[in-house]
């Protein structure tokens, strides 16, 4: 019930869908929900790597709404050059918060709160306290629909939670990344080299953040400073809604994507309903009952551990 809780979840709910309204499974609806979370997804997935290890990436949010402006800045150049910038910029942020948190010894909650108010800073400075248009291109257009290069974005999403539990399942990268959140001095004690998982981890969150930018730059043909608010947030939830224990050391990467639609969904079944009058909830209300939602999951969470532990 611990790992597979949310998948159940998210086939009640979509059941439930099916049953109340009348376009809910239609292609269209489908590949929206899906292309919407598409950059949550792809943060999720970052943020499950780090939960892992026992740790956290407060700045995830602030280090997307960079990367969308640093692509914007670049996207003159092309595409690739965009995605390329944004990606460059994620991997240094995630390796200074790696290399701050594994060998400085700072606790991750502080190291990367300080990297949440760096990178937003940064971000206004480069976008000069306003929104950098993209050099709209055929591309950038095609990404603003969900689709890249003719690929629909959730196959690319799919792919990314392919390779991520491939390397958890069937590397020793992955095997050793649960080991550091299991007992971080036992595995030091076995000549893991924790401080360079740790780098890793944190390495593979901000360059997703930085490919999250991209797709936020995308979606709204500009690089916004003051996007991503509470993104890291969402991916927090996402993670602990699949199943992810928040001390590391046991957790599933598909059950993060599982995590993700689930939330997603909730947010679609909201505006269903708000369309058959019977309700009328706003996205401040919705928030509300995302975070009802989550408390409600952590306390079952909490709740199936005890009692895996008795």
């Amino acid at each position: 019930m611990q790992r597979q809780g949310a998948l159940i979840a998210l086939v009640l709910l979509v059941l439930f869908g099916l049953l109340r309204y009348d376009n809910f499974f239609s292609t269209y609806n489908f590949l929206t929900v899906l292309s919407y979370n598409t950059t949550f997804g792809l943060i999720a997935l970052g943020m499950t790597f780090v939960i892992m290890t026992g740790g956290i990436d407060l700045s995830v949010g602030s280090l997307a709404a960079l990367c969308s402006v640093v692509a914007a800045l670049a996207s003159p150049y092309g595409l690739l050059a965009a995605i390329g910038a944004a990606a460059l910029v994620g991997l240094l942020v995630g390796f200074f918060n790696g290399w701050v948190i594994a060998w400085l010894r700072i606790p991750p909650f502080l190291a990367t709160l300080a990297m949440l108010l760096a990178a937003r800073g940064l971000a206004l400075v480069l976008a000069k306290d306003a929104t950098v248009s993209v050099n709209a291109t055929q591309d950038w257009a095609a990404l603003s629909q969900g689709i890249l290069y003719g690929i629909p974005l959730p196959v690319f999403l799919l792919l990314a939670y392919a390779i991520g539990s491939i390397v958890l399942n069937f590397t020793r990268f992955g095997r050793h990344i649960l080991s550091v959140g299991g007992n971080e001095e036992a595995a030091r004690l076995m000549g893991l080299p924790v401080e360079r998982i740790i780098l890793a981890v944190y390495v593979i969150s901000g360059v997703l953040a930085g490919l999250a930018g991209v797709l936020l730059a995308g979606q709204t043909f500009t690089g916004s400073p003051n996007e991503g608010v509470g993104w890291e947030l969402t991916a927090i939830a996402a993670v602990v809604v699949g199943g992810t224990l928040l001390t590391g050391g046991m957790g599933s990467v598909w059950t993060s994507l599982v995590g993700t639609l689930l939330l997603g969904l909730v947010f679609n079944l909201l505006n269903f309903e708000n369309g058959l009058g019977f309700i009328s909830l706003g996205v401040s209300w919705q928030t509300v009952i995302r975070g009802a939602f989550l408390l409600i999951v952590v306390l079952l969470q909490s709740r199936l551990t005890r009692n895996r532990k008795i």
